[in-house]
């Protein structure tokens, strides 16, 4: 692994943790709250790639796991790691790769616009909404005991939330494939 390289994956953990300065919104009907940090599965799969987007991730869970409170809400701690939030927290790693390889396989560089964004959009979508729900309501269904169906359709509140996440995301990614682009191109 290059300087770059983990020079990347530190910069998208402070963009990660830096989302989590917008505090969260909490529900009441779910133990999960709203939070910006969800978009980081997308910015850093589609910004960055599969493997330094996912390994971005696994350095934000080791900064929790050390205690620092950079979770939304100023959170920290193992247990975040294993409450009601986890399977989501879980899956941000799962579904950035997930988000990256995406967008490795359909965006390259001198594509149209409108084939990039597409590429990105979808990226978002599979990984950073359709992953990391699969794991967080699996997760919350398990550690609360309220079953998979009522965890489901408590979790279909993020949705247009996390829609327009992907959309932003998608826009970001464009904006950097444009003047810098750091997405690795798998074939």
């Amino acid at each position: 692994m290059s300087t770059r390289d983990l020079t990347l994956i530190a910069l998208f953990t402070a963009i990660i943790v830096a989302l989590g300065a917008l505090p969260p919104i909490s529900l009441g009907f779910i133990p999960v709250p709203i939070t910006a940090q969800s978009m980081g599965v997308m910015l850093a799969g589609c910004i960055i790639g599969a493997k330094r987007g996912a390994l971005a991730y696994l350095l934000l869970i080791l900064l929790v796991a050390v205690g620092l409170p950079v979770l939304s809400g100023g959170r920290g701690g193992l247990a975040v790691l294993v409450g009601p939030t986890a399977g989501f927290i879980a899956g941000w790693v799962v579904g950035t790769y997930l988000t990256g390889l995406i967008a490795e396989k359909l965006v390259r560089d001198g594509q149209p616009a409108p084939k990039q964004m597409l590429g990105f959009f979808l990226a978002s979508i599979a990984g950073g909404i359709g992953l990391v729900y699969l794991f967080g309501i699996v997760w919350l269904a398990f550690s609360t005991g309220m079953g998979l169906e009522k965890a489901a359709i408590g979790s279909l509140a993020f949705i247009p939330g996390d829609l327009v996440k992907a959309v932003i995301a998608t826009l970001a990614a464009r904006a950097v494939m444009v003047g810098y682009p750091l997405l690795p191109q798998r074939a």
